[in-house]
């Protein structure tokens, strides 16, 4: 069940961005407000523009997160392990987790949308939608790691200094 709702909420947002890079909405009119005439589901109010209800040719990017990744001999290569966005919110890349076993010597990979085919589960056995790519898993073995940006650590900018002493040290004497 988990499996399914991450599926349906990868391929929403595959389809998402397809819809809002093939048009913008049409049945907008410049003579009414933008919310009277906004598609069922959309609100717009300001400059935020809610949205109210999932459509169905929408998907959530939940459900491509753990869903199996099959290569170009149909047989399983990985998973999705993470979904790489960029800050307008499309989908820039499916982080899939390639080799290994149960999840030790894996490595990820990211892969752009367009790379994958959504291929349906056959629903008499109650099978979750699969991705397909046309590499085969040692193909992808030799890809290149996805790296997760790792933003540099914070200095405190008071350079070198004389060491402060430790509450364990003993207090420095007061002679003279």
């Amino acid at each position: 069940m988990w499996k399914k709702l991450m599926i349906t909420t990868a391929l929403s947002g595959l389809m998402i961005t397809a819809v809002a890079a093939q048009s913008s909405n049409p049945s907008t009119s410049p003579q009414s407000p933008p919310a009277a005439s906004a598609p069922r589901g959309d609100m717009k109010s300001g400059n935020a523009r809610f949205v109210s209800a999932q459509k169905p040719d929408q998907f959530l990017a939940s459900k491509f997160k753990g869903t199996d990744v099959m290569g170009a001999d149909n047989q399983k290569v990985g998973s999705v392990s993470d979904i790489l966005f960029d800050k307008d919110g499309k989908i820039e890349a499916y982080i899939v987790s390639v080799g290994g076993f149960l999840g030790m010597g894996a490595k990820d990979i990211a892969l752009a949308p367009s790379s994958f085919a959504v291929i349906g589960g056959d629903k008499s056995r109650n099978e979750a939608d699969k991705l397909k790519l046309s590499m085969t898993q040692d193909q992808l073995k030799q890809a290149v790691n996805f790296q997760p940006y790792n933003p540099p650590r914070a200095t405190t900018g008071m350079g070198a200094t004389s060491p402060r002493p430790s509450p364990m040290s003993p207090a420095p004497s007061s002679r003279q």
